[in-house]
């Protein structure tokens, strides 16, 4: 077998050219202008640091109104539900009531028009025959004495 061993060499200054290096925007993501331990600055790709591990987060205690809203939250719908079914068995009651209500002003409405006109019949048909006048003379001596009286019919 046969080995060739190759010399590797390298400039220890640069050659100007017509195209003097990359623009930093030309340079491609992932790569980095590094310096080598022997001097020399080259681009090349870097290792990628994991991001950050997001923060973990801190468990909050629960507020006191959340907890007071959260335990009340079913009673109150309990409640409302409750107040529901007992209109639903009163409903039948509730207009009896109502009913009743109505007929009662009716009455009143009536009575409040219909006994005055009662009243100026009867003085009208009384009024043909004769009054009765009665004279009362009430006599007493003292604050605290015996009242006498006569009565006289006419």
């Amino acid at each position: 077998m046969h080995e060739t061993a190759y010399q590797i060499t390298t400039l220890t200054h640069q050659q100007p050219t017509a195209n003097p290096g990359l623009l930093p925007t030309e340079i491609p993501p992932g790569v980095q202008m590094v310096t080598l331990p022997g001097g020399m600055r080259t681009l090349a790709y870097t290792a990628q640091q994991a991001p950050p591990a997001p923060p973990v987060p801190v468990a909050q205690p629960i507020p006191t109104w959340a907890k007071t809203t959260a335990l009340l939250t079913p009673t109150i719908g309990g409640g409302i539900a409750a107040a529901g079914i007992g209109l639903s068995y009163a409903a039948p009651g509730l207009i009896a009531m109502s009913e009743a209500l109505w007929a009662a002003v009716a009455l009143i409405a009536a009575a409040a028009i219909g006994v005055p006109m009662l009243l100026r019949i009867g003085r009208t048909t009384g009024a043909g025959r004769g009054s009765t006048h009665i004279t009362q003379n009430i006599t007493a001596s003292g604050m605290f004495g015996k009242a006498n009286g006569t009565i006289n019919h006419r």
